[in-house]
């Protein structure tokens, strides 16, 4: 896998239900026409992340279908749902085998054999917290999940759910919300819960080159013995199951990748217990909510750690990027989100400016029309970061400088330029609603008595200047508010 890879994520429900629509007839995993995958090699994708192909479960369907909070976001996707077109929550598994409506057990290898054969890599989910409330293991096994007892159950009834009589097991919880009612929680005091679990994952590396793990960050031992000390008690286990569960798989699947979406400031821990990446939680809200000063903050820290970071502006559990940041900001948001360090993130619908997120619970979801503006826009940046420079070089952030005396506008202009085997990309973006100017120091050696070419990949311009004026003032900006340039450098 290259370095500062591309992914895309992909609802697998609704995209073998679009594509069946698209070429009339019933399209299954295996089925989906070569052009498919091919136009998102082109597009200079690494890594397909297909969401949501594990069995669902019964109850989780009857769970979203009943719960009342879900209706308003099932009506914002489709304004006419009906109750078949519930399925139940992708992240309530009922079985880690593929989901009858898309396919065939065996096709799972069949894609994973197609996008290799393509130079990509499939990604599917694991979800280590929980599994769905009515898995066949809650009575089968209930010691592998946290079991009530008197007092917390008194303390906290909702917590709690009996499969059967005189059985009471814990839903799967974030410690800082309400239970998630349709799941059953893992006990990770349970050294006979860790090796099942581990088992699924190997099952998973047998059809995946790789993992995103749902909520990794919970089943760290010390955030599983908070927020289940009542119930749990103290676990006497001292390894972490994320260095049991990687060092296993490793052993077997040395390149094996694992993607952590992790919270609380807790990426580094997980990237030391050996993950790839972990979601860059922290530069999204600076994204969304900072200045270009906090985003400039975020992206001159630690090289090695932003190097194993997930960058995006949206993915299934946050609101479309147009929504939440406006059109214009969202563009510039994701030209910083692909063409920094990382790993980067596209989700299903980001590309053609979708404005309304998909529940996950949804088997259909109604069109949104195009905006073919916003394509060309991906189309032009996903172009400009497949270049070698951007997977094999050197990324350096560049410091702004006044245009002039008294113009503080070069504080909204952030910059880096990529290098590698003597080719040159610059960006420069304004993460402002305002004009802004800067000058910029480059530190590139010029050859003697050439001219620089900077080709604007996003504007289809060219400008021409002398390395003179380069050296001794600095290449001059001039931005409009949320614009960005993409350009290759090149030397006459």
């Amino acid at each position: 896998m290259r370095q500062n890879p591309h992914l895309y994520e992909i609802n697998t429900v609704l995209f073998l239900r679009r594509l069946s629509e698209k070429y009339g007839h019933h399209i299954s995993l295996a089925t989906v026409p070569d052009e498919e995958w091919q136009y998102l090699y082109q597009l200079g994708f690494d890594l397909v992340w297909l969401m949501g192909v594990w069995r669902r479960s019964p109850g989780s369907k009857q769970k979203a279908l009943t719960y009342s909070g879900l209706h308003k976001e099932y009506s914002a996707a489709l304004p006419d749902w009906k109750a078949e077109d519930v399925i139940g929550s992708p992240y309530a598994v009922y079985g880690y085998n593929l989901d009858p409506r898309l396919g065939k057990p065996e096709e799972l290898a069949q894609v994973k054999a197609k996008l290799n054969s393509l130079d990509m890599e499939l990604i599917l989910d694991f979800v280590p917290n929980h599994l769905a409330f009515d898995h066949p293991w809650t009575l089968d096994h209930p010691d592998w999940f946290v079991n009530g007892n008197d007092k917390v159950i008194a303390n906290h009834p909702d917590w709690f759910f009996s499969p059967r009589p005189g059985l009471r097991l814990a839903h799967g919880r974030d410690p800082n919300f309400a239970p998630w009612t349709d799941t059953v929680q893992i006990n990770y005091a349970s050294p006979e819960a860790r090796a099942a679990l581990i088992g699924e994952l190997d099952s998973i590396a047998e059809v995946a080159d790789g993992v995103r793990c749902d909520m990794a960050m919970l089943v760290l031992n010390e955030v599983f013995g908070k927020t289940w000390a009542e119930a749990a008690g103290k676990s006497r286990l001292k390894e972490e199951f994320w260095s049991q569960a990687i060092g296993r798989i490793r052993a077997k699947h040395p390149d094996f990748l694992f993607l952590a979406e992790v919270y609380w400031d807790l990426d580094d821990k997980l990237q030391a217990l050996g993950f790839d990446f972990t979601y860059d939680r922290r530069l999204y809200e600076r994204l969304r909510h900072g200045t270009p000063r906090d985003v400039r903050g975020d992206l001159a820290q630690d090289a090695a750690r932003q190097l194993r970071t997930a960058r995006f502006v949206e993915n299934h559990d946050e609101p479309r990027a147009v929504t939440a940041f406006g059109r214009e900001r969202a563009q510039a948001a994701a030209v910083i989100a692909v063409t920094t360090t990382g790993l980067h993130l596209i989700h299903e619908g980001q590309m053609a400016g979708n404005r309304i997120r998909w529940p996950v619970q949804l088997a259909r979801v109604a069109a949104e029309k195009p905006d073919i503006d916003m394509i060309q826009f991906y189309d032009k940046l996903l172009r400009f970061g497949n270049a070698p420079a951007f997977h094999r070089g050197i990324w350096q952030l560049l410091e702004s400088h006044p245009a002039w005396g008294g113009n503080d506008s070069h504080d909204n202009l952030l910059a880096w330029l990529w290098h590698y085997a003597g080719q040159y990309h610059l960006v420069v973006v304004n993460y402002s609603p305002s004009h802004a100017q800067c000058l910029l120091k480059l530190p590139i050696s010029f050859p003697t008595g050439a001219k620089v070419i900077f080709r604007d990949e996003q504007n289809d311009a060219n400008y021409l200047r002398n390395p003179e004026e380069l050296v001794n003032h600095g290449l001059y900006i001039d931005l409009e508010g949320y614009h960005s340039h993409l350009m290759n450098i090149s030397f006459m």
